[in-house]
C-alpha cells in the first residue's frame, strides 16, 4: 500500500491550508477581510466585496475568478488564478470562533498542480495571514 503524500487529496489535486488563532472577535475579521483594505491585502487590488455567486473579479495585478460561495461571517470561497497560471484553483478565506473575543483566520487552497506549487502558495498564504493579523491588530 502506498502511502499518500502529504497535501495530495484523492479529487482535488494539491491542497493547503494555513490558519492563525487571532484575538478579535469574529464580526471584526469578518469586517475587516470583506472592507477594500483587507481584499487589497489578502486577493489584491482593485476588487470589492464578492458576495454574488459566479461574479466574476480580477485584481489590478491580473489575479482573476469568480465567486462561488458568501457566507456572511463565515467563509468566501472562491476560483483564484494568477497571471501565468495555465489553471485556476479553488481559494477559501474562513473565520471561526475561537473562545471569547477570539477568532480563528483559515486561507485553503486546493486544485494546485503538484507539490512545489503547493510549498509556494504555503509560503503566500502564511505571510498573506500575517498581514492581515498586522493589519488586524494595529486597527
Amino acid at each position: 500500500m502506498r502511502r499518500a503524500e502529504v497535501g495530495r487529496t484523492r479529487d482535488a489535486g494539491w491542497q493547503i491550508g494555513v490558519s492563525k488563532t487571532i484575538d478579535c472577535p469574529v464580526e471584526e475579521v469578518w469586517d475587516f477581510i470583506t472592507s477594500p483594505a483587507g481584499i487589497a491585502i489578502w486577493l489584491g487590488e482593485g476588487v470589492t466585496v464578492l458576495s454574488e455567486h459566479g461574479a466574476g473579479y480580477e485584481t489590478t495585478t491580473g489575479i482573476h475568478g469568480e465567486t462561488r460561495s458568501f457566507r456572511e461571517l463565515d467563509r468566501i470561497r472562491l476560483t483564484w488564478q494568477p497571471p501565468g497560471w495555465s489553471h485556476d484553483t479553488t481559494l477559501q478565506l474562513a473565520v471561526r470562533p475561537a473562545g471569547a473575543g477570539r477568532a480563528m483566520l483559515r486561507v485553503h487552497q486546493e486544485r494546485l498542480a503538484d507539490a512545489a506549487e503547493r510549498e509556494r502558495q504555503r509560503r503566500h498564504w502564511q505571510g498573506v495571514i500575517a498581514a492581515l493579523v498586522a493589519a488586524l491588530t494595529e486597527a
